[in-house]
This record gives C-alpha cells, structure tokens and sequence, in this order.
C-alpha cells in the first residue's frame, strides 16, 4: 500500500492505493480540487502506466470535489476507456454525490455503492 499526500490550504488530499487480483484500488481522503487535482492526475497516471483491468476509484472518504478534480475523474475514465479498460468509482460522500448528480455524471460513470459487487 502506498499513500500520498497533496498539500492544500484546507484539507490535504490524502491518496491510498492497493493492489488486488487484475485490480489496483485508489482511496482518496479530503478534497479533490483544484489544488489537490495535480497531484490526484499525476499519481493516477503513474498507477495506469501499469495496465490495471480495473481501477477502483474510492472516493467515501473524499470531503469535496470541485469542477477540476471532477475533470480529473473524467480523463480517468476517458483513459480507461481509450485503453479497453475499466475505471469503476465507489460511491462518496452525500456532497460528492451531489455534485456527479447535478451533473448527470452518475448516468455516464460506472458508480457502484459496494466495492464487493465489483
């Protein structure tokens, strides 16, 4: 497991990640904005140069998320799917939820409630 931290005037971005049977897990803890994005995108990056089948993408512990760290988790899917591959998004936070609602993301993105049921 490694962890990641992405320092930010609020509440650092904290990334965890895990590796599993085809399967890397990515746990992000605090905010994903536009301080934090940076960091989310160039770690993300480096855990996709080794080809995972799946990406879990856990964002339960993510406290906010702004316009970019949105973007950030569109081009992981848009690179996902450029490269055959699945990026999956456990369910966040009643706010974060809100924001991939109000945005009709929660139709395009593969957001499940249950890592288990992936």
């Amino acid at each position: 497991m490694a962890v990641y931290r992405a320092a930010s005037s609020m509440s650092p971005l904290e990334i965890s990640t895990e590796e599993g049977e085809g399967r890397i897990s990515v746990a992000l803890a605090g905010e994903l904005d536009i301080a934090s994005a940076p960091q989310f995108e160039e770690g993300l990056e480096k855990i996709e140069d080794g080809a995972p089948a799946l990406l879990l993408l856990d964002l339960r512990k993510v406290e906010f998320i702004d316009s970019t760290g949105l973007r950030a988790v569109i081009a992981a899917d848009e690179r996902a799917r450029s490269a055959g591959r699945r990026l999956v998004i456990i369910r966040g936070t009643a706010a974060v939820e809100r924001v991939f609602s109000v945005t009709q993301l929660d139709q395009r993105l593969d957001i499940v409630d249950d890592p288990a049921a992936v």
